[in-house]
């Protein structure tokens, strides 16, 4: 079975209230055997146009399993805190 990645790009609109997202999604990543392996962090466009976005990467041990996370009630309960307090764009993608 491949690894699964969720893979996210996030412009934080309103700090204080994204505070209450990232306090939240490591108990829900966790609940589904995730783990962060990247979460903010200094970004550099080596090829490309800068990126001035947060980045975050999230390895799941299945597609089923970052799949159940994102659709799980408690991630859903911390996303709402992440609603009007950034813009998200993410993708999952199957890999070693």
């Amino acid at each position: 079975m491949s690894k699964a990645y969720l893979i996210a790009r996030v412009e934080v609109t309103d700090a204080d209230a994204y505070r209450g997202y990232t306090a939240r999604t490591p108990d829900a990543v966790a609940a589904f055997d995730g783990r962060f392996l990247v979460r903010g962090g200094t970004v550099e466009a080596l090829e490309g146009p800068a990126e001035a976005r947060r980045i975050v990467v999230i390895e799941f041990p299945s597609m089923d399993r970052l799949k159940a996370f994102f659709a799980s009630a408690q991630y859903q309960e911390a996303r709402s805190f992440r609603l009007g307090a950034a813009v998200f764009e993410a993708i999952a993608v199957e890999g070693a």
